[in-house]
């Protein structure tokens, strides 16, 4: 969760949202990644990690790989995970705006779908919390 931070950091310094990810397999760093001011909706640090470890490993399941993210991922975010096939999300701070795993929906663990993560949420939550406070207090 500690890189994670950094990458939120990274992007706070952009003035982007600060929310950062990383895809790990067996102890390795796959893909790091955060969120990106762009005209494309879909690039949020989860996405964004996601395409980087498919393209790096060669195809899209990621099957044992673990997201660590600062922030609940989002129900698209969320979504991505399962078909993905993630082994474990894990994030900071929780969403209640728009949190998909755990806080208003729980997509990762949903029986319905045909793969499930399992989830941990409020890691090292205080400090990751605070980059988004800080950046909305700015841009107020």
């Amino acid at each position: 969760m500690i890189q994670a931070l950094l990458e939120a950091e990274r992007a706070l310094s952009r003035g982007d949202v600060p929310v950062g990810a990383l895809v790990v397999r067996n102890g390795q760093v796959l893909a790091r990644n955060s969120n990106a001011k762009t005209n494309d909706p879909t690039a949020h640090a989860e996405i964004r990690a996601i395409r980087e470890a498919a393209e790096r490993l060669g195809h899209w399941n990621l099957m044992g790989c673990d997201l660590f993210v600062t922030l609940e991922p989002c129900s698209m975010c969320a979504g991505a995970c399962v078909t993905a096939r993630m082994r474990n999300i894990v994030f900071g701070a929780r969403d209640p705006k728009a949190g998909a795993a755990g806080t208003l929906y729980n997509i990762p663990r949903d029986t319905r779908l045909n793969h499930r993560c399992e989830v941990r949420g409020g890691v090292m939550e205080a400090q990751c919390a605070s980059l988004l406070t800080e950046y909305f207090r700015r841009r107020r």
